[in-house]
């Protein structure tokens, strides 16, 4: 299997043009794919593939084997391979995921993507739609700065789907955060029923917030361009910073807009590519 490794801000996936390649059970691909001992080593599986409703399909795995719906640092990196790789000549293209169909702007420098702008679509924040349970004798429907018990510790998280599920929650220290720790209790806790990706975020002044992650199947990931969006969208809900936020992650800055008029997210970043390779399956 020929294969590509790309990465945005250090969230690190291996690139299959399934234009080219087939992939018999990508779950255990991906698994083996992403062991940084006996395999490639990544965040996950990323298959590029024929679409009837966009330009491509990006077809994600987590380096658990379960399919992710959507990954923003996952998808600039599909955008740079599509364009970089010769499968299209657009600087404007559409890519359909399991979190929707979106639509992105490349930014060309020496015939090769050097940035890409994502319209992100329209934040979720409905509760039973990202999903969080409830707790008994809550009535809005939206879960912003909601108390949460974890491991005995009680916190405020406030929930945002970006096509995959995120809770982000609030604290002084995130560099000393033990997110090993932490991370896992969040992303198994009774409130998320489908499992949850937790950012864990400071805010620095009205333009800035600082954040790490913890995503759902991975584990903590350099950056997460989903993740991102959420913080910059729960920041905004929360009266914390402006409509535009510079997010820094520990793979570098995002750029995020969060566009109340027309209700849609746009992040901009970096895609990278790494090395081509192939490998036996």
């Amino acid at each position: 299997m020929r294969f590509t490794k790309m990465h945005g801000l250090g969230n690190d996936y291996v690139y299959v043009n399934c234009f080219k390649e087939k992939i018999e059970n990508p779950p255990e691909v991906a698994k083996y794919v992403s062991d940084r001992h006996l395999g490639i080593g990544s965040d996950g599986l990323i298959m590029i593939n024929p679409s009837k409703v966009a330009d491509f399909e990006m077809e994600m795995y987590n380096a658990d084997g379960s399919r992710g719906e959507m990954c923003g640092n996952g998808i600039r990196c599909v955008a740079k391979y599509v364009y970089d790789y010769g499968l299209t000549d657009k600087t404007s293209i559409s890519v359909e995921t399991l979190g929707g169909i979106k639509y992105l702007d490349l930014m060309v420098a020496c015939g090769k993507v050097a940035l890409v702008k994502v319209d992100m679509g329209t934040p979720e924040l409905r509760a039973e739609a990202i999903p969080i349970e409830m707790e008994e004798g809550w009535e809005a429907d939206q879960v912003v700065d909601e108390v949460i018990v974890v491991d005995g510790t009680e916190y405020h998280m406030t929930g945002v789907s970006m096509g995959n599920p995120h809770a982000v929650v609030y604290i002084e220290d995130v560099k000393g955060l033990d997110i090993e720790k932490i991370g896992p209790k969040f992303e198994n806790h009774e409130r998320f029923p489908k499992r949850i990706n937790t950012e864990f975020a400071r805010v620095i002044d009205r333009k800035t917030v600082e954040m790490r992650v913890w995503e759902r199947g991975s584990g903590e990931t350099l950056a997460c361009g989903t993740g991102a969006c959420a913080v910059a969208v729960a920041s905004i809900l929360n009266g914390l910073t402006d409509h535009e936020v510079t997010i820094r992650l520990l793979g570098g800055d995002l750029k995020i807009e969060w566009d109340r008029e027309v209700n849609k997210v746009y992040m901009t970043g970096p895609a990278t590519t790494v090395f081509d390779g192939e490998i036996e399956i």
